[in-house]
């Protein structure tokens, strides 16, 4: 890995643990300004009803028994760590298979 690699690496890392920093501040500002989803709109117009088979570990993207900003900070951050470890192991994976 050269000194370029390190630093493209290290730019990417510190923009996304800004953005995971700034994330309870989306959330505060969406609730600000009453932002709810399209889909959620939708269906409500529509009369369309939910009728889950699976809740999920997650529901809602929340932590049952917290508060709801906390617990949506910590589904996002499980979230994300979750895709950052699949993303990883895929690359690995493929530079195994490409060095072989």
């Amino acid at each position: 890995m050269n000194i370029q690699e390190v630093f493209c690496s290290r730019k990417a890392l510190t923009v996304i643990l800004v953005l995971i920093a700034l994330s309870p501040l989306f959330a505060y500002a969406a609730e600000a300004v009453n932002y709810s989803e399209p889909l959620e709109n939708t269906a409500e117009e529509v009369g369309a009803e939910e009728h889950p088979v699976y809740s999920g570990v997650l529901p809602d993207y929340t932590v049952p028994g917290l508060d709801p900003y906390v617990g949506t900070l910590i589904a996002g951050l499980v979230g994300t760590f979750i895709t950052l470890f699949l993303a990883y192991a895929l690359s690995w994976f493929m530079a195994a298979k490409k060095g072989k």
